[in-house]
């Protein structure tokens, strides 16, 4: 899946933003500059701190742009996805700035807005369920959330038992169809999960 770029994107300022997603993706936010993000972009240190005034408001719009982008995916693929938000496949231009901010730990607003999302989704699927679930909707959010992000993370070691670049049409198939097999085929029976169940129950707190 693909977006449409934004209107409001086509302006020198979103340009330096995009520098800076490309940059602090390369660099981590610690090592980026002001003076690199705008050799990046072509334009001036002057000119970026104009439109943003610091490092870290550039990477707040960032994150907002991320942000914004995720809820744009979302509207395009209706309100329940048939496999769940994979940010690997949707976000490629983003995917290194994306795994930066997971692994260097400012990522908070993004992946608390996944949750948000995803809460929503779960709620509405519950009121289908045969049988109640034994979770909150926002704790198997959480927990589906930082599925999705794993392979940003990990994309190395998931290109290498892959076998295929995961920005390429190959990568993002098996990884799409992948994905659409683990959530389409349960991985324990009903009576393994009763029993796994069952047991967690009986256990010590």
């Amino acid at each position: 899946m693909t977006t449409a770029p934004d209107p409001a994107d086509l302006t020198a300022r979103a340009r330096i933003r995009d520098a800076a997603l490309r940059h602090i993706g390369e660099h981590g936010y610690e090592r980026a500059t002001i003076r690199g993000i705008a050799e990046t972009a072509g334009v001036s240190p002057g000119l970026v701190r104009h439109h943003y005034g610091s490092k870290q408001a550039l990477r707040e719009a960032c994150d907002e742009h991320l942000t914004k982008t995720m809820h744009r995916l979302h509207e395009q693929a209706g309100q329940r996805p048939p496999v769940g938000f994979n940010p690997v496949a949707v976000m490629g231009p983003y995917r290194r700035y994306l795994a930066r901010a997971l692994s260097e730990g400012w990522a908070t607003p993004f992946f608390d807005e996944m949750v948000r999302v995803g809460e929503r989704w779960l709620a509405e699927a519950d009121q289908d369920r045969p049988e109640p679930p034994d979770v909150d909707p926002r704790t198997r959010a959480a927990v589906l959330a930082a599925m999705a992000l794993a392979p940003t993370v990990l994309s190395q070691l998931v290109e290498r038992g892959m076998g295929a670049a995961i920005d390429s049409a190959e990568g993002q198939d098996k990884l799409l169809r992948a994905l659409l097999d683990i959530h389409s085929h349960s991985l324990l029976t009903p009576e393994e999960a009763a029993r796994a169940r069952a047991a967690l129950e009986g256990a010590p707190s």
